[in-house]
């Protein structure tokens, strides 16, 4: 979650909020819905302006469905995805708020600016779908990366490797190429979002960074 004076933009919305309190299912269990989460900093869902999607998978995006009036910020190339999935295809139910026409969405061609002043981007980093992207914060304390799923370990990183399932390897590699110019540019701290051990460098939450 990203608080900026000119809004707040939710940065990937990890599982459904219909396995709360379920059985887990294909190994994936979930304790609080991020409506819930939210109470701890006395937010609303209608408090939040943007949401960020990396990818359509279902571990990002599984509740977008609660922030159907924020304006959703999707790569180009998973939301023409998203648009030739049939309705009750799982990543399509989960965005339905805006595939249906119900609310705002921005699909993404390439870098987004997302505040106007260079704090927030968004960057197009295709290859694991279509329209993948990475996120870039840059705060007091320096820039921090979020790699969505550029990569999912640091051995994937160190060995550039390239998932099976991604939808095309050599956009993969320059997405590589252009993350790692940009992480060393900047001096950036990457948080490899799949690996637990990236995560842990986070403020455990309601904590934030600065």
């Amino acid at each position: 979650l990203i608080r900026h004076p000119k809004g707040i933009l939710l940065w990937d919305t990890g599982l459904t909020p219909d396995l709360v309190g379920q059985p887990p299912q294909m190994g994936w269990t979930l304790k609080q819905s991020i409506p819930d989460r939210l109470k701890a900093l006395g937010l609303t869902p209608a408090q939040v302006t943007h949401v960020g999607i990396s990818h359509y998978h279902a571990d990002h995006s599984g509740g977008a469905k609660d922030f159907p009036s924020a304006e959703l910020l999707i790569g180009k190339g998973d939301w023409d995805a998203l648009k030739a999935m049939k309705p009750d295809d799982r990543p399509a139910a989960q965005l339905a708020p805006w595939l249906t026409g119900g609310g705002k969405v921005t699909p993404l061609a390439g870098d987004k600016d997302v505040f106007g002043d260079g704090s927030v981007t968004i960057l197009g980093m295709p290859g694991h779908t279509p329209g993948h992207t990475a996120l870039l914060v840059r705060l007091a304390s320096g820039s921090v990366l979020l790699s969505g799923d550029q990569y999912h370990f640091r051995e994937n990183r160190d060995a550039r490797g390239v998932p099976t399932f991604n939808t095309n390897r050599a956009d993969t590699l320059a997405s590589h190429d252009r993350f790692e110019a940009i992480a060393r540019n900047l001096k950036a701290r990457v948080i490899i979002q799949h690996d637990p051990r990236d995560m842990a460098q986070l403020p455990a939450f309601p904590a934030a960074m600065k």
